[in-house]
């Protein structure tokens, strides 16, 4: 199939061939038509499948074939969990209206909150935007959504995750009405509470899964490498650097403080490294992405911040320094390499903090895991075994309390108990002589008979 079989307008087809996509992925075939037709849509694949252009296209094409529903009002809004992400897909918007007249804004929170204004009061026809900040706009009547044709939700499933829930409630009241269209994409289809909002913001949809939801790319090349502790994995990567050839490299840590303790390592190290992480401003963040993205340094490291939606295509490695504590995280974080059919590497360092991350992994995705060695790097450890009762002891314990025995004594927290046989297990035995009755005087300890 190619992407003229749609029947997209000749100049987007042009666009999309200056942008050098040849053939509609997987998902694309399938939501792209769905989505020219009207219809309400959700769907699920697996990370780097080409998503972003499955619900980009439509977009373009109703903006250009159809008449929109207001003058002022914005015709097509994008939601995304992140600033990351949500500038990712801005990115691509602004590819394909590059020669058009329609025009596009970004709306993300940490950004000055003035200058959003004066663009939303210029009418654009796409908005893309983080859900707090668009409702913070929404609220104080900076722009409305009565003339909304298309709202589109790209990983609703991370939305919802974070807490969005009542913006997303907020705005699908705002654009209330019968002629929306409601495009949804998310990670997995069996999200309990994506599946709960799809009931209330789309109407009949079709639903569509290529593949399993988390399915990783069969180009990237998987290696797991066990470490004694933090020294240990620091000797595995400084290794791994030494001896691998890569272009640029995104190593994942478990905090904000590691990505930053690791970067300064790796820079006196003499390694081009920057840190990444939530507590930098908007705009410093910004500028690192961006000038990763140019090349201008070679190793990013970073929180899961960076594990979704960043389409960087040099990335040839990634490390999971430290093991993420959700499994699926793991094929978010695997899937910044292995970009546009490009060979992937992906390396992961499993301590014994990590090891209960690491058997949550290998039981999501179902696969069994051989570990990796490094000559000169002697590790001791090697997994920790679930603890079991012994079956032998068990058993003896069962055999002791059905076998009968004389009166015990068990001294427990310096207590004693009489653990005495059932009166119906004793034998009657008669006495041959009556018991001489023996008393004992309080006052003085000769017996008395």
């Amino acid at each position: 199939m190619q992407f003229n079989d749609f029947g997209i307008d000749k100049r987007l087809l042009a666009t999309i061939a200056h942008l050098g996509f040849d053939q509609p992925t997987a998902i694309q075939q399938q939501a792209i038509p769905c989505a020219l037709q009207g219809q309400d849509l959700i769907a699920s694949s697996q990370t780097g499948s080409g998503k972003t252009l499955a619900f980009l296209i439509p977009a373009m094409q109703r903006l250009i074939k159809q008449r929109a529903l207001s003058k002022r009002d914005p015709r097509v809004l994008i939601l995304a969990p992140t600033r990351e992400l949500a500038k990712q897909v801005f990115g691509q918007l602004r590819l394909l209206t590059g020669n058009t007249q329609f025009k596009a804004v970004l709306i993300l929170g940490g950004e000055n909150f003035n200058d959003q204004v004066n663009v939303l009061e210029k009418d654009p026809h796409f908005i893309v935007a983080t859900p707090g900040r668009l409702v913070d706009h929404l609220k104080q009547g900076h722009f409305y959504l009565h003339g909304l044709e298309l709202l589109i939700l790209d990983e609703a499933d991370r939305m919802l995750d974070l807490g969005f829930a009542q913006q997303l409630t907020d705005i699908n009241n705002a654009a209330d009405h019968r002629k929306r269209q409601t495009l949804l994409f998310s990670a997995t289809l069996e999200h309990a509470q994506v599946n709960e909002f799809a009931q209330i913001l789309l109407n009949k949809p079709k639903r569509i899964a290529i593949g399993h939801a988390y399915t990783e790319h069969q180009d990237i090349l998987k290696r797991f490498y066990l470490a004694d502790n933090l020294e240990q994995k620091q000797a595995l990567l400084a290794h791994l650097l030494q001896h691998e050839s890569f272009q640029q490299m995104i190593i994942f840590t478990a905090t904000r403080a590691d990505t930053e303790r690791l970067a300064q390592l790796l820079q006196t190290q003499h390694y081009n490294a920057v840190a990444l992480s939530g507590e930098l401003a908007q705009n410093q963040r910004n500028q690192i992405m961006d000038s990763f993205s140019k090349g201008q340094h070679k190793i990013l490291v970073t929180t899961d911040l960076a594990s979704r939606g960043l389409d960087l295509v040099n990335v040839s490695h990634v490390i999971n320094f430290d093991m993420p504590k959700h499994a699926e995280e793991f094929v978010h974080r695997i899937g910044r390499t292995g970009r546009a059919g490009e060979q992937g590497d992906a390396i992961s360092f499993v301590g014994p903090k990590d090891w209960l991350s690491f058997q949550n992994v290998s039981a999501f995705l179902q696969q069994e895991v051989n570990f990796s060695t490094i000559a000169g790097i002697d590790v001791k450890f090697s997994g920790i075994k679930r603890k079991t009762t012994s079956v032998k002891k068990v058993s003896k314990l069962a055999k002791s309390k059905l076998q009968p025995a004389a009166k015990k004594h068990i001294k427990r927290n310096n207590k004693t108990f009489h653990l005495a046989e059932d009166v119906g297990d004793m034998p009657v035995m008669k006495r041959k002589q009556p018991i001489p009755l023996t008393l004992i005087d309080d006052d003085n300890t000769d017996e008395v008979e």
